[in-house]
């Protein structure tokens, strides 16, 4: 029971796919879509804001003195996952075809999680304090990594005219300028976004919600569902759920290995095992700006709800054996 209840959806991944339902039913496009992507990108700078004014400066400080452990999920997030999914090529582009490929090597590329990584590594007893500056760092990094990743390994050999400066400003200035104020103004917002933790909630998830809607309407008006059928899509969450698997057996047995205590154990694996949607989604509206949207989001969103599942069950069994463990 305990099991099912763990790996039941959650509120937010029911909104995703009813958001992903109303795009394909009721898509919006033409002026209405260039007025929504607009209000989109507003919600999207307000959010990485309330992300930056979350983030407690000891936190940064007590976690960024833990070099060791940021190398090893920095090398997860940007070798070893990108190795991953080129390596996985000549299987995955015959059976997804090369929009889809792009987006699952598009999920290998991107930054961890933050707000997940950290919850999860904390349920299970990890070291919070660097779970949160390491996720922390891999966003930001990421925002100068992934332009760069996409550059040379998908749009260098297909030939794209793209430029990464360009995109990296973008980027910086839509997702780390508005992290970087909120950071700064922390003291200012911090207590009022601890009054109405609910409303940070909602607009939190209300954004990504905005944005998937968008770029699946996009994606739909172009036709994505006739593009995508069954199998394929079968094929999708297979190479999701064997990236996961691999990606997690390599997190759980690296840091066992090199000699880190249990609780930075917890924090590498939870770290270096997922991949953000919060900051996926916005990133691949400006890198694959006139791509079909809806088939490059499609892999981060299936791999972000295998990975919420999946580390669900896997923090909430350490959890019980560290009580175990404790009333032995």
């Amino acid at each position: 029971m305990k099991l099912l209840k763990s790996l039941a959806l959650d509120r937010f991944t029911l909104l995703l796919i009813s958001t992903v339902i109303l795009a394909s039913l009721f898509p919006i496009y033409g002026r209405a879509a260039d007025i929504f992507g607009v209000v989109t990108t507003i919600a999207i700078v307000i959010l990485f804001f309330l992300h930056g004014a979350k983030l407690s400066r000891e936190a940064i400080i007590e976690g960024i003195l833990h070099w060791k452990l940021h190398s090893v999920v920095f090398a997860l997030t940007f070798v070893v996952f990108p190795m991953l999914g080129l390596l996985a090529r000549p299987l995955l582009l015959p059976l997804l075809g090369q929009q889809l490929y792009w987006g699952f090597l598009f999920l290998c590329f991107l930054p961890s999680t933050v707000q997940s990584s950290i919850a999860f590594t904390s349920i299970a007893r990890g070291n919070v304090a660097a779970a949160v500056c390491s996720a922390s760092f891999s966003n930001m990094a990421g925002m100068l990594i992934s332009p760069i990743l996409v550059s040379l390994f998908i749009f260098g050999q297909a030939r794209h005219e793209y430029d990464v400066t360009s995109s990296i400003i973008e980027i910086v200035m839509l997702l780390l300028v508005p992290f970087v104020a909120g950071q700064l103004l922390r003291r200012y917002i911090f207590p009022y976004m601890q009054r109405m933790p609910a409303l940070v909630k909602v607009f939190d998830q209300g954004s990504i919600l905005m944005v998937v809607y968008g770029a699946f309407s996009g994606a739909v008006v172009a036709g994505l569902w006739q593009q995508v059928h069954g199998l394929t899509l079968f094929y999708l969450i297979l190479a999701c759920s064997g990236l996961l698997t691999i990606i997690m057996l390599l997190a759980l047995y690296i840091p066992r290995w090199m000699g880190f205590n249990r609780a930075d154990q917890i924090a590498i694996f939870f770290c270096g095992s997922k991949k953000t949607l919060a900051s996926g989604v916005p990133m691949a509206q400006i890198l694959f700006a006139g791509q079909p949207m809806g088939m490059i989001v499609l892999p981060i969103m299936i791999f972000h709800q295998i990975q919420l599942m999946v580390c669900g069950v896997i923090a909430a069994h350490w959890a019980r054996r560290q009580d175990t463990d404790t009333d032995q």
